[in-house]
């Protein structure tokens, strides 16, 4: 974190962070599968490559355990689906229409990347509201 400390950055890159942080989390996805088809680069090697050796290196049977983070896939919303979109608005901020989306469109992984106890809660929350999750 001490390297980008050091980064400064000309007005119109500031430009274009201020106009990504702006942007919601679908949009922003779109902007990254976009660069990544356009430009060939992926923002997932470096991270896939970090994870590898500590998922080799694990014992049988004690990899599940070690997992430190998750994704919460929505796999069926259930009879209840106005309290599922709820939930979803809650759990990603996502707009209204958004959050209905990823709903009508399950199976769809809702939150990536999410500590444990985290996505234990979301799980738990969907659960109550009638959906089915799954955590992987």
């Amino acid at each position: 974190m001490a390297d980008a400390a050091a980064v400064t950055l000309s007005a119109e890159e500031q430009a274009v962070i201020t106009a990504l942080e702006k942007l919601n989390v679908v949009s922003l996805n779109n902007v990254v599968k976009y660069m990544e088809q356009t430009y060939g680069i992926s923002a997932a090697a470096p991270v896939a490559v970090a994870q590898a050796p500590a998922a080799g290196g694990a014992a049988p049977g004690g990899a599940a355990e070690e997992k430190s983070s998750y994704n919460v896939e929505l796999t069926d919303s259930g009879a209840q689906k106005i309290a599922v979109i709820k939930v979803v608005r809650e759990i990603t901020g996502l707009p209204l229409g958004e959050a209905k989306a990823a709903v009508d469109g399950a199976p769809k992984v809702i939150k990536e990347n999410v500590a444990k106890a985290d996505a234990e809660t979301m799980k738990k929350k969907l659960e109550e509201a009638g959906a089915k999750v799954t955590l992987k």
